[in-house]
């Protein structure tokens, strides 16, 4: 399996994006952000046949939309929250018919519909 690295170059529509957050990152020590991410491929590394080190992939963020207000917010974390359902259920024999699927699946297939707040 290989490792995972994320490239730490910000691009500037990233910086962008974040930089009407970044005050409220500043102040929030703890705080956590919701956000959809696009990662783009940027290099990989595979070892010789007789090296003893493992491949990787390196990763950077491409595109990034952070939350903006708390209904935003919770309506990624139900995404999230589906996303995952599917990943770890989604192999299990009764997959189909398991109501958290068929839940996921749901909130997946209408979830840009989700993110429409009651002002627009």
């Amino acid at each position: 399996m290989p490792d995972i690295k994320f490239d730490s170059k910000v691009l500037e529509d990233i910086k962008e994006a974040l930089d009407p957050h970044a005050l409220d990152m500043f102040r929030q020590r703890k705080g956590r952000w919701m956000a959809v991410v696009e990662l783009a491929h940027v290099e990989r590394t595979e070892p010789g046949p007789d090296e003893d080190k493992f491949p990787s992939v390196k990763l950077r963020i491409v595109g990034i939309e952070i939350a903006a207000d708390e209904f935003s917010d919770e309506r990624l974390r139900e995404l999230q929250r589906g996303l995952y359902r599917l990943r770890t259920k989604g192999g299990t024999l009764d997959g189909e018919l398991d109501p958290d699927i068929v839940q996921a699946r749901d909130v997946l297939r209408h979830g840009a519909g989700l993110l429409v707040t009651a002002a627009d």
